[in-house]
């Protein structure tokens, strides 16, 4: 038996597609699931039903995901260990973030972080959508709720508003807006409904009942780029648009949303020098940042 292949059994039993699976190892899924049935003859038994869903494990392979996991938990507290004890941190982190902050707010912060810690690699994962610490998909994870389950160490990082945006060329073809009530008449810009992965992303319904935007993505940043060509009107974080000088902000006394970014780190590894030396970085960023991020709440 190969721990590699266990390693691979585990990222199956979280995500049982193969393409996925492929897609985040780099094998392609013909080796994926050679190597499956090699374990699976090594130990003389069925892990996965093979189904339209994907590979679901059966009675003996939850038995064996289990046991593997206690083994994966023992090898990361031996990592953490090591960590603990080097000079300065090393080695990688791979952070989960939404794609709007990672693309915007993080990644641009990657050369102050690659000075600031030489020996230190991060893979940002910047999805419209949750990475989860808790299935070991990220060692931390930046999320727009306070997760409440799981081995999970938690903080917030800090708030963020959010307003309505348009181009001008929009606006001059539109009709006046002077109150919420006049965006029905508007094309609106918003997430696809039933790809919302979070009810923090409802922002329409909290501006006023019935609102329905015309044009959809998962997206913020192609929301983002549907507002500045001159589609619709946009909700759109301060940090994004607020820095585009081809926006106009609209109803700013009337419509200001708040929320906030938490961070997660899964509690194998949160005391490992590199998970803190990431953990102060984001805390940092997010502290210079805060102007960015936040405008004063303007009441009408």
């Amino acid at each position: 038996m190969h721990w590699d292949d266990l390693k691979l059994f585990l990222a199956v039993s979280r995500q049982p597609r193969l393409a996925d699976v492929a897609r985040r190892s780099g094998l392609d899924p013909t080796t994926i699931s050679r190597r499956l049935r090699r374990l699976e003859g090594d130990l003389s038994m069925e892990l996965f039903e093979r189904t339209p869903r994907g590979h679901i494990l059966t009675p003996e392979g939850q038995d064996l995901a289990n046991r593997a996991e206690a083994v994966e938990q023992a090898a990361a507290e031996v990592a953490s260990f090591a960590d603990a004890q080097g000079p300065r941190p090393s080695g990688r982190v791979r952070l989960g973030v939404p794609e709007g902050l990672g693309s915007l707010l993080i990644a641009p912060a990657m050369t102050d972080f690659a000075r600031k810690w030489p020996d230190l690699g991060l893979d940002l994962i910047a999805l419209s959508g949750f990475v989860s610490v808790p299935k070991r998909e990220a060692d931390m994870s930046i999320l727009l709720t306070r997760p409440r389950t799981g081995r999970l160490k938690t903080r917030k990082l800090g708030d963020y508003s959010l307003r309505l945006f348009a181009h001008p060329a929009y606006l001059d073809r539109s009709p006046v807006i002077r109150e919420i009530c006049d965006l029905t008449n508007h094309d609106l810009i918003g997430y696809v409904d039933d790809l919302i992965y979070s009810a923090q992303l409802r922002y329409h319904d909290e501006i006023a009942p019935g609102l329905s935007p015309r044009f959809c993505s998962p997206s913020i940043v192609a929301q983002w780029q549907m507002a500045r060509r001159g589609a619709g009107i946009a909700v759109l974080p301060q940090f994004i648009a607020g820095q585009d000088p081809g926006l106009v902000c609209l109803l700013p006394h009337q419509v200001h949303i708040r929320r906030a970014f938490w961070l997660a780190i899964h509690e194998d590894v949160h005391a490992t020098a590199r998970i803190q030396a990431t953990r102060n970085f984001l805390t940092e960023l997010f502290r210079r940042s805060s102007a960015l991020l936040q405008v004063p709440f303007t009441p009408s």
